[in-house]
């Protein structure tokens, strides 16, 4: 597989992007503001850039067809760890209700949990809806099919699910409503339109991009559009998570034009650095989040020390549990592999 350069510095954005994302969580506890607002702008991608990832890089990699084995490696790889750290999580609010004095049943807990996927995990649940959805797509030969009408298609129907559960407060049990794929379709068809006007796509030839995709990919398009973000901002009138209407058009642009402005642009080790860890560090950064600030919290510290704290004990708890949980199969099958990339 032909190596693509700016999938490196895209999860690695995603990677950094969600692990700020959460540390603000921290810090909201105590200081939420208008600069806080501001800079959970640029994080708020980082869970649609792991799903887009998905996509791309099988779609780069495999085609027209995927091997043999290709769902059951990726339930190995991706389901086992979803148990396993929700049993971690799952356990661990279970046993902070009983010592806050509100107990609750474990099995509810772990439904709330598993079956609710009532945590961050939930992205590994979206994950694999994707690819199952890959393999239909390369069973059913639907390559064959342009998918830039269906680019625009699914972007209006995820702006619309989107839409439409939170105008008329739509609240199931735990994340379901956010693993439902009809919010993140435009993701799936945003990497199959890319890959099929990459400069050297799979079948080898070199499609030219549509004038629409070149428009798009113009810095200027995201800056306006991050201003207009900026203002709305000032009037308190977005929420800032990945799963809002607005998230959709802001991702198209900034992918767009990322691809399009790292192209050429070689990932130094530290940026691949970031990607070989980067799932360990997404499903494990939480639970050293959580571990520290009960350490930390009755310090009373300055809130940039105890953001910095928090940020490097978290950051280095995550890579030495990845380090040594991936010097086994059974571990890094259970918390997390580590990616293989070949260092410069």
């Amino acid at each position: 597989m032909q190596k693509v350069e700016e999938i490196f510095w895209l999860r690695a954005y995603g990677c950094i992007a969600v692990f700020l994302f959460h540390l603000m969580d921290q810090v909201n506890n105590y200081v939420d503001n208008l600069v806080t607002d501001f800079m959970r702008i640029p994080l708020v991608l980082g869970t649609p850039i792991f799903l887009f990832i998905s996509v791309f890089v099988f779609a780069i990699r495999y085609d027209k067809e995927v091997p043999e084995g290709f769902i059951r490696q990726r339930v190995k790889y991706i389901m086992l760890p979803y148990f396993v750290y929700g049993l971690i999580y799952s356990t661990a609010e279970w046993v902070r209700a009983w010592g806050e004095g509100d107990p609750i049943s474990f099995w509810a807990n772990a439904v709330q949990y598993f079956v609710y996927a009532g945590w961050h995990g939930y992205f590994l649940i979206i994950a694999m809806q994707f690819y199952v959805g890959y393999w239909l797509f390369t069973r059913w030969r639907l390559w064959r099919v342009n998918p830039v009408p269906w680019f625009w298609l699914s972007c209006l129907i995820s702006m619309g699910y989107w839409g439409t559960a939170y105008w008329y407060g739509v609240d199931p049990p735990g994340y379901l409503l956010w693993v439902a794929p009809l919010g993140w379709l435009y993701l799936f068809f945003l990497a199959l339109v890319l890959v099929r006007y990459y400069p050297l796509a799979p079948n080898g030839i070199k499609a030219e991009r549509p004038l629409w995709m070149k428009y798009l990919a113009l810095p200027a398009c995201l800056g306006i559009f991050v201003l207009g973000l900026c203002i709305a901002t000032l009037a308190h009138l977005p929420d800032f998570t990945s799963k809002e209407v607005w998230i959709i058009p802001f991702f198209v642009l900034f992918t767009l034009c990322a691809t399009r402005r790292l192209k050429g642009y070689t990932a130094p080790n530290w940026v691949r650095k970031i990607n070989v860890y980067s799932f360990g560090i997404y499903l494990a950064h939480p639970m050293f989040f959580i571990v520290t600030d009960l350490v930390i919290a009755p310090l009373s510290l300055p809130i940039v020390v105890y953001a910095a704290i928090l940020a490097v004990v978290s950051m280095v708890g995550c890579i030495v549990l990845s380090n040594v949980v991936n010097k086994s199969r059974i571990g890094s099958m259970m918390f997390g592999k580590q990616l293989n990339v070949a260092m410069r």
